[in-house]
């Protein structure tokens, strides 16, 4: 899909077909483009197709990459994931392509992140490190949404579990542990390239290199620095919710593990108990001579024998704390 939006008195508008889409100070949207697309914008903005098929790789890792008179952030942000009822999250690739004239963002998968950047009121299409960081800033606020999400739900199944020890709540547990160690991988990857940004100097727009298309000036300088303090926040927020959740994981293991032992030694003491009575109706099974056989007493007086073995054996092995 491939959209061109533009900042027009203070409002961002979707362009048209007709309205001369690649004019300067467009953002060009592509979400999971099609090849047609991709040479579409290549031919009209001159940026390199290999830059904008590397945010396609669902597997591609942040980084910062500079070509001739371009470069290409690529930073991981949330995304959801539906198993069944359940609502996990994983991390795709985000492509933020930085040219004189153009803006372009390129990614695998529509985001709740490009609804909130198009009701932004800060956002002018024309300011592209302003557009940038707005991006990184969002970014990182969505994680912590998403954790807090994930912190909710994980503290909802360790209720169930305290209740019952069911399968399909350590599942679930298991999911948002890997959401967990997703987040906290792309974060901390987000974080190297919001370093690298910061080592971005103050130059004249007409003399930047390549690798100074994106410029720093003073009032962004605090909203990158917002962005790099909302991304170790949350990083924190993911370690934390993180070591939490494998504790208790654990926890919920070695219950699960004294509650079979408990049930293996409950069985063991019935076992015992039971076979009592079988070892005496296996010796008066016998065809031989036996004490008793010619006595009416005989049954009433080897049931009783074998109550009462089988409520010594019970006793003691409740003394021992056997059941």
């Amino acid at each position: 899909m491939l959209k061109v939006y533009r900042t027009v008195e203070e409002q961002l508008l979707e362009i048209d077909e007709g309205d001369h889409l690649y004019e300067k100070g467009a953002w060009i949207c592509l979400i999971n483009p099609t090849d047609e697309e991709l040479n579409r914008v290549s031919t009209h903005t001159g940026i390199n197709r290999d830059l904008l098929r590397h945010p396609l790789d669902d597997e591609e890792r942040p980084r910062i990459e500079v070509d001739t008179g371009q470069i290409l952030i690529i930073i991981k942000i949330p995304v959801t994931r539906q198993h069944g009822e359940a609502e996990f999250y994983d991390a795709i690739p985000l492509g933020i392509i930085v040219t004189k004239d153009h803006l372009v963002t390129v990614c695998l998968d529509d985001n709740p992140l490009f609804q909130e950047l198009m009701h932004d009121s800060m956002l002018y299409t024309f300011m592209k490190t302003r557009f940038l960081l707005i991006v990184l800033i969002k970014t990182a606020a969505l994680y912590l949404r998403y954790l807090r999400r994930l912190d909710k739900r994980s503290t909802e199944l360790q209720q169930r579990l305290s209740r019952s020890m069911r399968n399909e709540a350590l599942l679930e547990m298991l999911e948002i542990q890997k959401s967990l160690v997703y987040f906290t991988t792309s974060l901390r990857a987000n974080g190297i390239v919001m370093e690298k940004l910061t080592r971005t100097q103050l130059i004249n727009a007409e003399e930047a290199p390549a690798s100074m298309l994106i410029k720093m000036y003073p009032e962004d300088q605090d909203l990158l620095e917002d962005a790099i303090t909302e991304n170790k926040q949350a990083i924190e927020m993911s370690t934390i919710y993180s070591s939490i959740l494998t504790g208790a994981m654990d926890a919920y293991a070695s219950i699960i593990s004294n509650n079979l032992n408990a049930v293996m030694k409950f069985l063991t003491s019935v076992t015992i108990v039971l076979s009592l009575p079988t070892i005496v109706a296996s010796i008066y099974g016998m065809n031989v001579a036996l004490p008793f056989q010619h006595s009416p007493l005989a049954f009433a007086g080897i049931m009783g024998v074998t109550l009462g073995l089988c409520g010594m054996a019970a006793y003691a092995l409740a003394r021992w704390r056997m059941f």
